[in-house]
């Protein structure tokens, strides 16, 4: 019998909602089977905890006496660039901007010690930022300069902001080369097929729990680094028209999410700022969202184990850098979390990006949230795009400029 999301909210006020995490619905439904745990279970919980670069944090610091105009200005956060290009005080934060006096690769591999993504971790921690910023002043806004301290439970607002989270799949990475280890952001790969790195929660990763985003859509309410955030659009690159399993799970970086949130409801448990040896800088972020069991159909695919969700292998010495749609294979999770893996007969150890067990505490949090009447589920006005929108990732069309 189909259910409806505002019946499941019902019965979260009654306190009578069955929820369960992406694990542990696994068990229930080998168990007791398909059409019985869709009868007793009103929601799953999932979870993951890593890298996701294209994230960052807008922030209204407040009018200074006099004022200023930092928009065709600048301003720097703990000496890192924010984007000024708004209005007289609102700036945007990069979770991979850095400083300007960082060497970057100039000494290879470069450390990348501090960027966009530590100040956001400032801030959620509490501590206190220095802002410093130039403008060319107006009648208005006459001042030209500012240095001070900013704390986050100051500022009139402070909002997470990610254009592209939480990826529905992604790459297992490998360098063939037998010249020397390379840097990248899937960390760093030894040569000859040294090691392998992969970055997914597998089976408790969000959209692997719905690979057709049947409840996922624009005004999906989740958790966002520690509070509570919404779904706002489809990620940059969302990609779902990738080749998939007869299962609907995909075999490559498919779909993604663009999510917001209140960073003042958030913590540096789940927002940490992290740097990759000679690649730059990033931030790690803890996202889960509830896929509401409303039939059996979707409780299937919340369902699908580590063995059942499979990836390709890419070569990042060679063929990721110049682009080519080529793969070594394809490997599945249970597989890559066992330790190792085999690509062109022979044996790597393999290390993941994200943090499973980081995952499995956001999907227990959420599953609190939900039985404490602390967090209810919400209907998507537009669900993602999926398979058959035409939504593809295109490259860049490169055209000459000529001089004049």
């Amino acid at each position: 019998m189909a259910k409806t999301i505002k019946e499941i909210n019902e019965k979260i006020k009654r306190g009578d909602v069955v929820v369960v995490t992406a694990d542990e619905v696994i068990d229930l439904v080998e168990k007791n089977g398909l059409k019985e745990t869709a009868r007793k279970v009103d929601v799953v919980t999932t979870g993951t905890f890593g890298p996701m670069c294209s994230s960052g944090a807008y922030l209204n610091i407040g009018h200074s006496k006099p004022k200023i105009k930092l928009g065709g200005g600048r301003a720097t956060l703990n000496e890192v660039p924010a984007y000024t290009g708004f209005a007289a005080v609102d700036i945007y934060i990069g979770a991979t901007a850095m400083p300007d006096d960082d060497p970057r690769n100039k000494v290879y591999p470069g450390e990348f010690k501090y960027g966009g993504g530590h100040v956001i971790e400032a801030l959620v921690s509490g501590k206190d930022v220095t802002l410093e910023g130039t403008a060319y002043g107006t009648d208005c806004y006459p001042r030209k300069h500012i240095k001070t301290y900013i704390n986050i439970k100051d500022l009139n607002e402070s909002v997470l902001l990610n254009p592209r989270n939480c990826y529905q799949n992604y790459n297992c990475a490998v360098n063939v080369s037998g010249q020397k280890n390379i840097y990248t952001y899937m960390g760093m790969l030894k040569p000859n097929i040294g090691n392998a790195n992969y970055c997914s929660a597998g089976q408790l990763s969000p959209l692997l729990k719905d690979p057709h985003y049947k409840t996922i859509g624009v005004g999906t309410r989740i958790f966002l680094g520690g509070g509570v955030g919404y779904v706002y659009w489809q990620g940059t690159q969302h990609n779902p028209g990738v080749k998939r399993k007869e299962n609907g799970v995909p075999q490559a970086p498919a779909g993604t999410i663009a999510v917001m949130g209140d960073l003042k409801q958030m913590s540096a448990s789940w927002l940490r700022g992290i740097s990759f040896q000679g690649y730059g800088t990033s931030l790690s972020v803890g996202m889960g969202i509830p896929i509401p069991i409303l039939d059996e159909e979707i409780l299937k695919y919340a369902a699908i184990k580590d063995e059942d969700i499979w990836t390709q292998i890419v070569d990042y010495s060679e063929d990721y850098p110049q682009g080519k749609p080529s793969a070594l294979g394809e490997v599945n999770y249970k597989q890559l979390k066992s330790g190792k893996i085999t690509v062109k007969g022979k044996e790597v150890p393999t290390s993941s990006l994200s943090s499973y067990a980081k995952a499995l505490e956001i999907a227990e949090e959420l599953k609190k949230w939900i039985r404490e009447k602390k967090f209810f589920l919400t209907e998507p006005v537009q669900m993602l795009p999926g398979a058959d929108s035409g939504c593809a990732v295109r490259p860049l069309k490169e055209r000459p400029v000529t001089e004049v």
